[in-house]
């Protein structure tokens, strides 16, 4: 029996998933086009993890993440994460992507140069890429240079991205390209 549980959730953007285990959220999955495509990718990263209601904790941050997703300001920077096992780079990247208030943005360089020097830019990319909790860390609000919106791992890539902070009234430089 595993102590890693999961719940998914309705929202504006499509049905997300929240994963938590015994020292808090550790995981929370953007929509991936169906409930179950949503659940199997959770099922693929996290193996044998049991489907449960959510706990008063994760309740909450659901709620948030709706409101949020819905249009409410909210910078979820207060709702605790359990990040054990991520890479201590990445653990600081995902502080400063906190610290960004709904629609505001940061570039990947001004991150780069709080933890060291605009050369970290592509670490900072990476890091965001691997994200085990989007939306609650808003790798969203982090752009490439020139306020352009870079890319986004998450289904959808760049317009998911571009919806999420469309939502949170964010300005964003972007021309529509093949690619989006």
């Amino acid at each position: 029996m595993t102590d890693q549980h999961f719940a998914l959730f309705d929202t504006a953007i499509g049905i997300c998933g929240i994963e938590w285990g015994p020292r808090g959220i550790n995981g929370v999955q953007l929509p991936m086009g169906s409930r179950d495509k949503t659940l199997a990718r959770i099922r693929q990263r996290r193996g044998d993890i049991v489907e449960a209601g959510p706990t008063a904790q994760v309740k909450a941050a659901i709620d948030r993440i709706v409101d949020l997703l819905a249009g409410k300001a909210d910078d979820l920077s207060d709702i605790a994460l359990d990040l054990d096992g991520v890479p201590a780079f990445n653990r600081g990247v995902y502080d400063i992507a906190r610290t960004i208030p709904p629609g505001k943005t940061m570039t990947y360089g001004e991150i780069a140069k709080r933890l060291g020097g605009v050369d970290l830019s592509r670490d900072v990319g990476q890091a965001l890429g691997r994200n085990p909790c989007p939306i609650v860390v808003p790798c969203h609000r982090v752009l490439a240079a020139g306020n352009k919106p870079g890319g986004f791992s998450a289904r959808g890539g760049v317009s998911t991205k571009l919806k999420m902070l469309a939502i949170e009234g964010a300005a964003v430089n972007h021309t529509p390209s093949l690619f989006d």
